[in-house]
């Protein structure tokens, strides 16, 4: 009965709705927003570690709630940030232009400051966990660049997990990144993001001093972790797994085969993808992430 959350809190997160080009310039112009973060403490007394989990391009899919029960049975909070239902979208799996790329960092940027005033949360434990889109969003949230535009002064995660997230794009200064350790899980098959940017990204990382990992699991496709679905199928998803966009100046991603600027109509973007569950792989990445988090967040 661990898995069971001693108590649920419900909190409205103000944040703002940007294009990437305004995130990437620190332009605060966007759209207000208003979004739902569903906090889940553990049994037991004192002030409790945190894990932030951020949704992926389909929102939130059975695999959260199990992570959910499984870090509270080690003794940690879970707080679940949903990105979507505040701003009117169910998933953006096969139209990603409809919200920024970038968005999900300064959602996760605006959830932290009350995670770590909440009485029942020790805000020197903190990490952050995403998958696909929202771990993309928690790997570049770490990024040093991004917390000095959006979250200056405010608490940094001791630590990064990101599943399966996109690496196809390089910003400006993206291998400079804040303290502490990151890691990246990823299925090989993986044809929605392909695990070989995702290698490239960590190796860049690596080689700039960081303490950042990837962990491999083979059979593993994309959403391999989800525990409703025994087998991953292809479906109609939009991919940039051909693709390489770079940010070329602030705010201007552009597709480095054409030089023009990027868009979800270029040739590159694929419209199709493998996604789904492998149990066998997702019972080995959930031993490797909660025996990481027990460490990163001292828990016995």
């Amino acid at each position: 009965m661990q898995d069971l959350p001693a108590r649920i809190e419900l909190h409205p997160i103000s944040t703002l709705t940007l294009t990437d080009a305004q995130f990437l310039r620190g332009e605060a112009a966007g759209t207000p927003t208003t979004l739902a973060a569903m906090l889940s403490l553990a049994q037991g007394g004192g002030r409790q570690p945190m894990v932030l989990l951020m949704h992926g391009s389909g929102g939130i899919g059975p695999s959260i709630p199990l992570w959910v029960r499984q870090i509270n049975a080690i003794g940690a909070a879970a707080c679940v940030l949903d990105g979507f239902s505040g701003r009117g979208l169910v998933s953006v799996n096969q139209d990603q232009a409809r919200l920024g790329r970038l968005a999900f960092v300064l959602d996760i940027y605006r959830t932290l400051p009350l995670l770590a005033r909440h009485p029942a949360i020790d805000a020197s434990r903190m990490a952050v966990l995403g998958f696909s889109r929202g771990g993309q969003g928690a790997l570049y949230s770490a990024m040093a660049r991004f917390h000095r535009m959006w979250n200056p002064g405010g608490p940094v995660p001791v630590g990064t997990l990101a599943f399966y997230p996109d690496c196809c794009t390089r910003y400006l200064e993206d291998t400079a990144m804040v303290p502490g350790p990151i890691r990246v899980f990823h299925g090989t098959p993986d044809d929605m993001n392909p695990i070989a940017r995702a290698r490239e990204q960590v190796e860049r990382l690596a080689a700039a001093g960081h303490d950042a990992a990837l962990l491999e699991y083979p059979g593993g496709h994309h959403a391999f972790d989800n525990p409703l679905s025994p087998a991953a199928a292809r479906v109609p998803a939009q991919s940039v797994r051909d693709c390489r966009i770079e940010e070329r100046e602030p705010g201007l991603l552009v597709n480095a085969a054409t030089g023009a600027p990027f868009g979800y109509d270029d040739p590159c973007v694929a419209r199709q993808a493998h996604i789904g569950g492998n149990p066998e792989a997702a019972a080995a990445a959930r031993r490797d992430v909660l025996g990481f988090l027990r460490g990163l967040l001292s828990l016995a």
